[in-house]
């Protein structure tokens, strides 16, 4: 699992390698809601995704990206804010063998 590093800005762009994959990660606020748009070199995968708690925001592995990118609430289950981005709220990377420990806690 790796913690991608997010201020708490309304408006912010990363880049990050994740697992192999070099990513561009736009995260920003409209209508007072946070979307995140995501490019895998170069290529555009999700695009205004709404941002929410534990829920994968690419939700298909055939858009080539492997892995899993979540929000995550580490002071309760509502969904992200700008203000608490990075402390409260913390957007989080899963690859496979992450995926596999997750996906055993619920059996």
């Amino acid at each position: 699992m790796q913690q991608i590093v997010l201020q708490s800005v309304p408006s912010q762009q990363t880049q990050v390698v994740l697992d192999g994959q070099s990513c561009s990660i736009s995260v920003y606020v409209k209508n007072q809601c946070m979307f995140l748009d995501l490019a895998v070199n170069g290529t555009q995968i999700a695009y205004a995704v709404q941002c929410k708690n534990l829920v994968s925001l690419v939700p298909t592995s055939y858009l080539g990206f492997s892995g899993w990118m979540v929000f995550f609430d580490t002071q309760g289950t509502n969904d992200p804010v700008y203000t608490g981005l990075g402390t409260r709220w913390v957007l989080l990377y899963l690859d496979s063998a992450d995926l596999e420990v997750f996906n055993g806690i619920g059996s």
